[in-house]
């Protein structure tokens, strides 16, 4: 399914978003309105208020029925059909027309809670509960405050029914009930401590492998790919799958025309499982990497110690068109409209020789190209003129610089204010960098001591591209140097995401659990647990009032 938080105010649903990444989704409003497993009301339980603000967490999602007879339909029509069900959901709440979207037959089930004013839920058993009164559906197979024993009872039972089920599930969520456990348990910089996933056994079957080609990824790695009889896995229908690099072919010993079981890894990405040896006959042929690059013929290299072979020429098209397109994409410089196909069709034609000349294109040149009129075109331009303003770790992301993810891409947006001064660190003192090791160094490093690169970030920055710095204060710097603090409920003229983002900004630290070692709890409306914890430990409590007093000190 599709992650969405829906937002009401004073009981009635005033705007519908993706959670997206946690941090950034996008607004949807029109299309949530349109799902009728949404209420636009919140029903009035008796001895429950309606809260003046509620954030429901939700998945939206398609049974495999009416996924089935979705695609049937589209069949009829001669239109593209659509992958799994997750596509189908995924692609039908981001239509522009919300008719569309009313026409899918979408679901959802609320499982949590974000921000509330006027709700007092100390543990999430409450909170489905009151799901339930307010009008929403929940899944009739969550358990409440079962033992370890029973949590694994349940997971065996879930995997034996799972196949009956109308809709697709891939494992089961455990969370810890009280929400005060939560505060002391905490979070990692990717998941809270309280809750975690268990995947089931991925649904197996086998078929055969017709051909093993290559393809060239954007760094230049060839990747072989298997093409294979089309199987139905697990209600999808499976074609190829990647086998990654030399040394996995070698290990899995897969041959062309070998029969082989594969599986959809976290019942997604397709995967050779292993060769069915007993099938062999005699005919199957063993793959050898080639010693030239598929797409520009130029040599190709491994290099001792790496698992990967790599075209040699930095000018290859496989390896612009992949750059292109992840430069493109919706962590980088998020462009909507440049997509693989029109990529392609540009780099073929000469109007794309590196992702700089992105910002060179204009309407009538895009609207001579095959399957784009002048309104998609100047589209496309607004896009990219809009994409112009980009933070810095998105735009550290777009570079492309290899093992550089967009976690990495915030390391370092955060310790240095340009990239000029980025440009000009040493291997050594990138390591230095809590999260980032010598490997990453050194590949960051690499990248900027290659003339072509500071050449094109050079084009970028005379294209008119914005940066917005991301630096945060060196230790022991701004007016909140050394101070820790917890914020809870809600704030009148601010977010509490927008509040950290302040304190931080002053050199401040934010954590999301009280311990003797915080400084302040800042404490807004409706404050939760936390409030208590603050007391038990003696800490500093103050209001939005007092914070926006010390900020501006800082």
């Amino acid at each position: 399914g599709v992650a969405v938080e829906l937002v009401y105010r004073n009981g009635v649903l005033e705007s519908g978003s993706t959670r997206g990444d946690g941090y950034v989704g996008e607004l949807i409003t029109p299309n949530i309105k349109t799902i009728r497993y949404i209420p636009l009301q919140l029903k009035k339980p008796d001895e429950l208020p309606i809260p003046d603000l509620l954030e429901v967490r939700g998945e939206v999602y398609m049974d495999q029925d009416d996924f089935n007879k979705l695609n049937a339909g589209r069949m009829d029509l001669e239109l593209l059909l659509f992958a799994n069900p997750r596509n189908a959901s995924a692609g039908s709440l981001r239509q522009l027309d919300s008719k569309i979207t009313a026409a899918r037959p979408l679901k959802m089930f609320a499982y949590g809670l974000g921000r509330t004013d006027g709700l007092n839920i100390r543990s999430q058993a409450e909170v489905i509960k009151v799901l339930k009164r307010f009008g929403f559906p929940v899944n009739p197979l969550v358990r409440y405050r079962i033992s370890v024993n029973e949590v694994i009872e349940f997971y065996r039972e879930v995997d034996e029914i799972r196949k009956d089920l109308p809709y697709e599930i891939d494992g089961i969520v455990i969370k810890v009930d009280r929400f005060d456990y939560h505060d002391k348990l905490g979070a990692t910089s990717r998941s809270p401590r309280w809750a975690v996933a268990i995947k089931f056994k991925a649904l197996q079957e086998t078929t055969l492998v017709n051909d093993i080609s290559v393809q060239v990824g954007r760094t230049g790695a060839l990747t072989p790919v298997a093409y294979l009889e089309p199987v139905n896995v697990g209600g999808v229908t499976v074609s190829r799958a990647s086998l990654h690099n030399e040394d996995e072919v070698r290990k899995k010993d897969v041959r062309i025309g070998d029969t082989v079981l594969v599986q959809r890894a976290g019942d997604v990405i397709p995967e050779v499982v292993k060769v069915i040896i007993t099938e062999r006959n005699g005919s199957e042929r063993v793959f050898r990497m080639p010693e030239n690059c598929p797409v520009c013929g130029e040599g190709v290299i491994r290099l001792d110690g790496e698992s990967a072979t790599r075209c040699v020429n930095n000018a290859c098209p496989a390896q612009l068109k992949g750059n292109i397109e992840h430069f493109a994409s919706k962590a980088a410089f998020d462009i909507d409209g440049l997509g693989e196909k029109l990529i392609d069709q540009m780099v073929e034609k000469g109007l794309l020789n590196s992702v700089a000349d992105i910002f060179c294109l204009d309407a009538d040149t895009l609207a001579g190209l095959e399957r784009m009129g002048k309104k998609s075109a100047e589209n496309l331009v607004n896009a990219i003129e809009q994409s112009k303003k980009v933070r810095f770790s998105r735009f550290i992301y777009a570079l492309g610089i290899r093992n550089v993810g967009e976690y990495i891409a915030k390391l370092l947006a955060q310790r240095y204010d340009s990239v000029e001064n980025l440009s000009r660190a040493t291997a050594e003192e990138l390591s230095v960098i809590e999260g980032i090791g010598p490997v990453v160094a050194q590949s960051i490093a690499a990248y900027f001591s290659r003339g072509k690169n500071l050449r094109i970030i050079e084009s970028l920055k005379r294209s008119g591209i914005e940066i917005g710095s991301e630096k945060a204060p060196e230790r022991g710097a701004g007016g909140l140097a050394g101070k820790t603090f917890v914020l809870t409920g809600s704030l009148s003229s601010m977010t509490r995401k927008e509040a950290g983002e302040q304190i931080e900004a002053a050199g401040g630290k934010v954590t999301g659990s009280v311990s003797a070692r915080t400084d302040y709890l800042v404490a807004g409306e409706s404050p939760g647990s936390k409030l208590d914890q603050a007391r038990r430990h003696g800490v500093e409590i103050i209001g939005e009032d007092r914070l926006k007093q010390l900020l501006s000190e800082a």
